[in-house]
């Protein structure tokens, strides 16, 4: 496993962020331990979830994916060897200032979390995405009240475009408070230009780590998908939605005539081409088995020729 700077920062994190919204929801407790004990044993270190993993699933109140984890690192232990990453904005209850990043929310959100996590400071707290009612200064006071206290270490933000990523760091420079020092956009080579249109630029300039999540687009790229296609199920019917345009078949051609040459898979060209760019700290990818996550991981050792760089650059590009 190789390690990255998170950002201007000098906390190391393993080259791919383990995501976990999948724990109790197509990965139950015990998968869950197995693929986070497989993780750790490549060398992982980096953990992504999130308060609202996965209320979206009945009878799933919000939380899970945090209290799994939490059991697991208690169980094992290990809780100083992990760069700990959750998020808050979703709504995790009824009333009305249950959600958002208000003083208030981020206050009692981080609580518990906390709590969830069975631990006493978080690595990195994410906004998952912006609160349109909630002053960016307000926000950001709030979690620099939390790192003076010790709760949180570094802060970062998530589908944030690029106007209130920029004015988040002015606005964190005029109130001499704490910065987003990483960025958690939607990326892969089928998704680039809401990225690389005017994201990248802001993130080179003020040092901001990039930690991509859907970089193989809803695994789009892994090349389980083919032309013409009948959907089998709704998952499968909004990935093809989403990503089985022209560009997006095109791109997928050009990722497996790669990983032929390079005797792998579709999906770990696709890792590996993120992995290409000095921008990127480390995509977060998921699985539900260790063999399912060995797969991705090693797109680490996967060298890829400027020759099939630039194919692959051609085929996605997006102007």
């Amino acid at each position: 496993m190789n390690y990255h700077k998170l950002g201007r920062t000098g906390l190391k994190v393993s080259a791919f962020c383990l995501g976990t919204m999948q724990w109790g929801w197509t990965a139950d407790e015990n998968e869950a331990f197995e693929v986070m004990d497989a993780f750790v044993k490549a060398g992982g270190n980096f953990i992504d979830t999130a308060d609202i993993y996965s209320r979206w699933v009945e009878g799933n109140p919000g939380g899970v994916s945090e209290e799994i984890i939490g059991r697991w690192m208690k169980k094992r232990g290990n809780r100083h060897e992990i760069v700990l990453a959750t998020k808050l904005r979703g709504p995790m209850g009824k009333n009305p200032n249950d959600e958002g990043l208000s003083r208030k929310h981020i206050l009692e959100g981080v609580e518990a979390s906390l709590r969830r996590l069975q631990t006493d400071y978080i690595d990195l707290y994410q906004t998952h995405y912006p609160d349109e009612d909630t002053p960016i200064e307000e926000t950001l006071r709030a979690m620099d009240d939390l790192q003076r206290a010790g709760k949180v270490r570094y802060i970062g933000a998530s589908n944030y475009n690029a106007w209130q990523l920029v004015e988040s760091l002015w606005k964190a420079e005029s109130y001499n408070t704490i910065r987003y020092d990483t960025l958690q956009p939607k990326y892969n080579l089928v998704t680039r230009a809401e990225f690389e249109r005017d994201l990248l630029k802001v993130c080179e300039k003020y040092q901001v780590g990039v930690i991509p999540y859907s970089p193989l687009a809803a695994g789009f790229l892994t090349g389980k998908y083919e032309r013409n296609q009948t959907s089998s199920s709704k998952r499968s019917e909004g990935v093809q939605k989403s990503f089985a345009t022209e560009t997006g078949w095109r791109t997928l051609e050009a990722v497996k005539a790669v990983a032929q040459e390079l005797d792998t898979t579709p999906g770990a060209v696709s890792l590996a081409w993120l992995l290409n760019q000095p921008v990127i700290t480390a995509p977060i990818i998921g699985a539900n088995s260790p063999e399912q996550l060995h797969q991705n991981l090693v797109a680490v050792d996967i060298k890829l020729s400027e020759d099939q760089v630039q194919r692959l650059n051609e085929a996605s590009k997006w102007h």
